[in-house]
């Protein structure tokens, strides 16, 4: 039986309460940024557990962090903007700056990160809420005894300012995660996944409700496309409606929908797209 991630719930539920038009156009409910291109970590679930994975250490520039979330702002956005992606957010040494530049350009979004809680301690923690962070979630690769240093870290916080996520259950368990084959790219990685041998005929909703940019400003179809086949704009010279409305996105959207997933990245993905972003399929229909 495939793991579910509880957490999937929760973020539904932000999703489906921050559906917004400007100017009748359906916004983004996630903002997600992969601002840099390391992680410290490699996990076995993970695309960079494959050998030939580049790990670049390279992180965004502010600027790119200014023109996204003030652009954001003209539009009164309120749904999630998310430090995760590809790598560790933590590792950036101005990330609580990058926190600070979002908060005052969106002062009604929720600023939410996904860290590994490596370089997490106290000091740390209090300058992200102190920056203007949401929520942090902690995902929790080595044990147990994780999961109570970390309970005891964020035991002043309130509940919904943090979320513990178990990651170190055995395969048969799905090690904690709803798992996928990151858009085709698990074959080699240490715990291989096929791509499947033609695309899957199901929908999938996550370019309706999802804005991805990577630490050099290219904007992909979805957070599972780690191969980056389809950049569908780069912010460093586009605006964000420019892209969020271009073709590439559209015909996108239009072919999910219709569970026409015969193109890449999405012909050799197995993700189940249908988890959340239902009223944002009818919004932009």
């Amino acid at each position: 039986m495939t793991f579910f991630d509880t957490s999937i719930d929760r973020k539904s539920d932000v999703v489906d309460g921050t559906l917004d038009l400007f100017e009748g156009i359906p916004l983004p409910s996630v903002v997600e940024i992969s601002e840099s291109g390391t992680c410290n970590r490699v996990c076995s679930f993970c695309p960079r557990s494959a050998p030939d994975f580049p790990d670049i250490k390279k992180f965004i520039e502010p600027d790119l962090i200014e023109r996204l979330s003030s652009q954001l702002g003209v539009t009164g956005y309120r749904g999630i903007f998310l430090f995760s992606g590809f790598v560790e957010p933590l590792l950036d040494k101005n990330i609580f700056s990058l926190v600070s530049i979002v908060r005052r350009n969106l002062p009604n979004a929720r600023i939410e990160m996904v860290t590994n809680g490596d370089v997490l301690n106290k000091d740390r923690l209090t300058q992200l809420y102190d920056s203007g962070l949401s929520t942090l979630l902690i995902s929790v690769y080595d044990g147990p005894e994780d999961v109570e240093k970390f309970s005891q870290m964020c035991a002043h916080l309130q509940p919904n300012q943090y979320v513990i996520r178990p990651r170190y259950l055995p395969p048969e368990q799905d090690f904690g995660i709803t798992l996928s084959n990151r858009g085709g790219m698990m074959e080699g990685a240490a715990f291989p996944i096929k791509t499947p041998m033609a695309p899957l005929k199901v929908s999938c909703y996550y370019p309706h409700y999802t804005f991805f940019m990577d630490y050099l400003g290219d904007v992909l179809l979805c957070p599972h496309d780690w191969a980056k086949h389809l950049v569908v704009g780069n912010m460093k010279d586009q605006d964000f409606m420019q892209i969020w409305t271009s073709s590439a996105f559209s015909d996108a959207r239009k072919n999910l929908a219709a569970a026409n997933r015969n193109f890449s990245p999405c012909k050799g993905c197995d993700v189940r797209g249908t988890l959340m972003g239902q009223a944002h399929v009818e919004a932009w229909k």
